[in-house]
């Protein structure tokens, strides 16, 4: 039995399940101690509401209810985490997701209100948006070594305010949003394939979260299970190495940039056409649903199936962020909670050395007693 429990430990994805959820306590107790800063009378109850999000109303019903809206947020926040993480895995950073994220939105609604085009036509509207951003990115990277990192973020506020221009023709005109689907193009709206019944009449519950689910198991299969998942990660581990093998590395960092900047539409799309949320022209920042994408992608391991998982979380205390009191506390501390745990990501790696040198230690004492008997 003892044996057993060691080889479980030395599994690397227990590893990461132990490692992130000891990032998640960690970040969680940091959240904590801040709202004690705060205001101390109201911390435990305020740390509780985060967590509670949708369980803090006290009828099922309702809970069903707001439990549809926190998996409609979850959906566009998985597909920008495994934009970051399909990127990652090829060794690059795709910050700019947020800005692909954006051109997404702006694309899908374009065609929606303005061309009146359905659903599906306006999500490769939106895939089209955001491969074009991530190829911009993935040329400049492959051909003229400029950092993904630097032209990520400046292809971010060219995106916001092309964008905004952009639905500037299709907004009220009495406010900076953009009109409703329900009002102007019905077609454009996601089926919900009577899903929304199960989340008390929830009309936002639609295709996009099982959608979004089904693309991260594709991803998964993608980097473990084929040639071009193969050449990518070796493309990202080495680029000399992998062209002096007879593989195209800069094909490679394009495609890989593409493909981020697809699943980052995409989210886009998964999410303005439930017709949740409408587009304010006005807006001066990047949404964030991009960055948050960082947290999950860590999070969850750098593991697509473990994306899943993370995403869902770290979209379940930034709504429960919104039950707070707004008169004593900000909601943005569920912000603050997912950005600790985000740097606390960065230490993924040292927590499994230090355990695995642990579970070495353990391991010689073992065979020291075992030889003195």
């Amino acid at each position: 039995m003892k044996e057993k429990k060691g080889s479980i430990l030395e599994n690397g994805a227990v590893q990461s399940i132990i490692t992130s959820l000891l990032c998640i306590a960690v970040g969680l107790l940091i959240g904590y101690i801040v709202l004690l800063i705060i205001n101390p009378a109201g911390a435990n109850e305020a740390i509780v509401t985060i967590l509670k999000n949708y369980f803090t109303y006290p009828s099922v019903p309702a809970q069903m209810k707001y439990l549809g809206a926190t998996l409609v947020k979850t959906a566009p926040l998985l597909m920008c985490a495994l934009s970051i993480q399909f990127c990652y895995k090829a060794g690059l950073f795709n910050i700019g997701a947020a800005g692909q994220y954006v051109v997404g939105a702006g694309a899908c609604l374009y065609a929606a209100l303005a061309l009146k085009l359905p659903w599906i036509v306006c999500i490769l509207f939106a895939m089209i948006a955001g491969a074009l951003f991530g190829a911009i990115v993935g040329f400049l990277k492959a051909y003229l070594n400029v950092n993904e990192v630097i032209s990520g973020i400046m292809l971010n506020w060219i995106g916001l305010y092309s964008v905004n221009m952009l639905l500037s023709s299709v907004k009220e005109t009495s406010s900076p949003y953009t009109f409703t689907l329900d009002s102007t193009n019905k077609s454009a709206l996601l089926p919900t394939l009577g899903m929304e019944k199960m989340f008390s009449n929830n009309k936002y519950v639609t295709i996009a979260i099982p959608l979004a689910i089904i693309i991260a198991i594709i991803i998964q299969v993608i980097l473990s299970k084929t040639v071009l998942g193969y050449e990518l990660k070796a493309t990202g581990y080495n680029k000399d190495g992998a062209k002096y093998s007879g593989m195209r590395e800069k094909k490679n960092i394009i495609l890989t940039l593409i493909i981020g900047g697809i699943l980052a539409g995409t989210g886009a799309a998964f999410l303005y056409l439930t017709g949740y949320e409408q587009w304010a022209v006005t807006q001066s920042s990047v949404p964030g649903m991009g960055f948050n994408g960082i947290a999950a992608t860590f999070l969850g391991g750098l593991n697509p199936i473990g994306t899943i998982f993370s995403s869902y979380f770290i979209q379940h205390i930034t709504s429960g962020g919104s039950y707070l009191d707004k008169e004593v506390y900000p909601s943005q501390i569920s912000d603050l909670i997912s950005s600790i745990i985000i740097y606390l990501c960065g230490f993924v790696l040292f927590f499994k050395m230090y355990m695995n040198r642990i579970l070495a230690r353990k391991a010689e004492n073992k065979e020291k007693k075992g030889g003195e008997n």
